[in-house]
């Protein structure tokens, strides 16, 4: 619970009103200064939308980052860098309500380089205005904006971290106002070193007999990774460019079994690059237009050797130039605003495999995707009590494997009579596109046993959503909600009856299924103490009739339960200490059944220098190595089973300092990535 000093009272007015009382005295009477503790509210809600107080519920938290300071917020659970939200069958994240297209490793990475100390505040919507351009639920991470008096500011970023290797990295972000003008660079520099290990169990049906194949992989990854993010507005015009580079990428898995030694090696033939440039106008009419263009390289090459004997070697090409073009449009009429628009994306992927045997067929293909779509809205707010946000939007999808229109709407609403009492609806649906290179059907072989094979059957699916939230005090948070993916997709193996082969392969199922109530609870015990605690109990279902050959119904309750605290000695003392506990109970996946998770974090932040301009920030992940599932599968003739082992327990130093105060501007980000050729 955040608490903050509200007024501060000299006594004069005090002394005043004794000696209106009490005519016959003289003396001067000398009392302590009077403090008011009060809190401020942490949630607030309209139109459909939680606006949350981050900065405050995150300022004695051991976190320097965007990224890591989402995992605070109502309902959103940080899984190892990967953000969810509860009742939310898929997340967007946004900056300042700005859309363009970026992957979801560029997007976390440029979270991960900006500095918590930008925040604003972030607004929670499980149901985006269509004028937002994103389907479904969005966080929307609104951050401060410079102005001329402000001068540079900025801040520099060291880290290191140690996992079962160690990692490094810094970075830069700074901003400067002048005029009408404002410029803004964020840029982080890192290098990693990875480290996964799985143990497997198969036990294989083929030819009428059993035939287990036991399993025990390494893989260990490095890159260089550089993030960029700069723009520059003048007025209501803006230029923006989002970048990734990726070089010295290797990745080499050992795997020893039942089949052999094998040595998968993969690396990276030139950098992997991701560029996107943006415009955007807003008319002092309330028109808004803008475009960007991305462009997405990647070229690496793969040799698998069984023991010291050469099996087989490939190389994969993806190049994708994407277009997108978007307008909007708001009038408003009264208490009424209406709004519509249109926007058209265009996509080129060229993608190619080659094989130097002739194990594997090659494929060199080119995909072109279009999708169209308009969309009218409007939103109001009565005197009594009801705020509300509605769109349709309809959408139409076409490439060479499929092409379909597609309605969509969207309905958000907040109803209160007093800010204490807030209670909010949404509706929404979303659709969700496969991976670009799942759509080629290029295979990636593991091993002599184990393979990954692409599908251009694969189908884009809808998600239908579903959230009833009451919030008290503008603090405290319940969900009810409901979760429906018509035909949603899974990745999971598949022992062939046709052969000793494994196959993992991306699929369309029936359905899956997930109703739950979600709270959220903070509270502190004085100053010393603040916590925040998380229970989550949901049914989930996945159903799939022709599951390759085989079907499946799996169901299951689920709880996760978390705890997060923070303590500090005094008020005003520059260090704080979290103590955070997570668990989840055993789960699933399509047809699959994982183990329970659990893990314990702590960390320490101190704050110090002229102003508190240094801050330093020891934080260890996952103490006990224990966030790592088992899964297993036992179901029509599958059975197989697999125990990751990775070492999630991790420590992290991160210095910072802070040069003329650090406020700062806006970046803009959106998307889950469809890139990639190693999915």
């Amino acid at each position: 619970m955040t608490r903050i000093i509200l007024l501060s009272f000299t006594l004069s007015a005090i002394a005043f009103l004794a000696r209106s009382e009490s005519p016959d005295t003289t003396a001067t009477r000398s009392l302590d200064e009077i403090v008011v503790m009060g809190e401020k509210p942490q949630v607030k809600g309209a139109d459909g939308i939680m606006i949350v107080d981050l900065p405050e519920i995150v300022k004695d938290k051991p976190v320097t980052n965007i990224l890591e300071a989402l995992g605070y917020l109502p309902g959103v659970t940080n899984n190892n860098g990967m953000i969810w939200l509860t009742g939310a069958s898929d997340v967007t994240i946004i900056l300042n309500g700005e859309l363009t297209n970026m992957p979801l490793q560029n997007l976390y990475q440029l979270l991960y380089t900006t500095p918590v100390e930008r925040l604003k505040n972030v607004e929670v919507m499980y149901t985006a205005p269509a004028k937002y351009h994103v389907s479904g639920a969005v966080i929307n991470v609104v951050l401060k904006t410079p102005t001329p008096l402000d001068g540079l500011q900025g801040q520099i970023r060291a880290g290191y971290n140690q996992a079962h290797y160690g990692s490094y990295g810094g970075g830069l972000a700074a901003t400067y106002a002048v005029g009408h003008w404002t410029f803004d660079l964020n840029y982080g520099l890192s290098r990693t070193k990875s480290w996964n290990h799985e143990e497997t169990w198969s036990n294989h049906l083929f030819d009428g007999r059993r035939t287990i194949i036991e399993d025990n992989m390494r893989r260990i990854g490095r890159n260089w990774s550089n993030t960029i993010y700069a723009s520059a507005s003048w007025k209501t015009l803006k230029l923006t460019y989002n970048g990734q580079i990726t070089s010295d990428y290797k990745t080499r898995s050992l795997s020893s079994g039942t089949l052999g030694n094998f040595t998968n090696s993969y690396r990276g033939e030139a950098p992997a690059g991701y560029h996107n440039i943006a415009l955007r106008y807003t008319a002092p009419f309330g028109m808004s237009v803008g475009g960007d263009y991305t462009c997405y390289t990647e070229h690496r090459s793969q040799t698998l050797f069984k023991d010291t004997d050469y099996q087989l070697a490939s190389e994969s090409r993806q190049n994708i130039d994407r277009y997108h073009v978007y307008t909007d449009q708001e009038h408003q009429l009264g208490k009424w605003q209406l709004n519509y628009g249109a926007e058209f994306l265009h996509s080129k992927d060229h993608s190619s495999q080659f094989y130097h045997t002739d194990v594997t067929p090659d494929f060199d293909d080119t995909n072109y995707e279009d999708v169209a779509s308009f969309y009218v809205g409007t939103q109001c707010s009565f005197g009594w009590g009801l705020s509300f946000n509605a769109s349709a939007k309809g959408e139409y999808f076409h490439n060479k494997y499929h092409h379909n229109w597609n309605f969509i709407p969207q309905l958000g609403a907040t109803y209160y009579k007093t800010p204490k009492s807030i209670f909010q609806l949404n509706l929404s649906t979303r659709r969700i596109y496969p991976l670009y290179w799942e759509l080629h059907g290029g295979t990636n072989h593991i091993n002599d046993y184990s393979t990954i094979v692409g599908n251009p059957t694969l189908r884009p699916y809808i998600n239908y959503d579903a959230q009833l939230s009451y919030i008290l005090k503008q603090k405290y948070v319940a969900t009810l909600y409901l979760q429906y993916g018509d035909n949603a997709s899974v990745q999971l193996p598949y022992q062939s009856p046709d052969a000793l082969s494994l196959i993992y392969q991306t699929i369309n199922t029936d359905y899956k299924r997930t109703i739950g109530l979600n709270l959220h609870v903070p509270f502190s015990v004085g100053l010393a103490w603040n916590a925040t605690a998380t229970a989550n109990i949901f049914h989930q279902r996945e159903k799939a009739d022709r599951f390759h050959d085989i079907s499946f119904d799996n169901s299951k309750w689920i709880f996760y339960g978390a705890l997060n605290n923070t303590f500090r000695f005094s008020q005003n003392c520059p260090v704080s200490l979290s103590v955070d506990f997570s668990y989840i109970s055993p789960s699933l996946q399509g047809i699959a059944d994982l183990s329970a998770l659990w893990r314990v974090d702590t960390g320490v932040k101190w704050t110090f220098g002229k102003k508190r301009c240094c801050e330093l920030v020891l934080k260890t992940d996952d103490i006990f190595n224990r966030w790592s599932p088992t899964m297993t599968i036992i179901h029509a003739g599958q059975d197989y089973r697999m125990k990751v082992k990775d070492m999630t327990r991790n420590f992290k130093l991160t210095f910072i300092w802070r040069f003329n105060g650090f406020k700062l501007k806006d970046t803009n980000i959106i998307d889950t990535s469809r890139f990639g050729t190693s999915k």
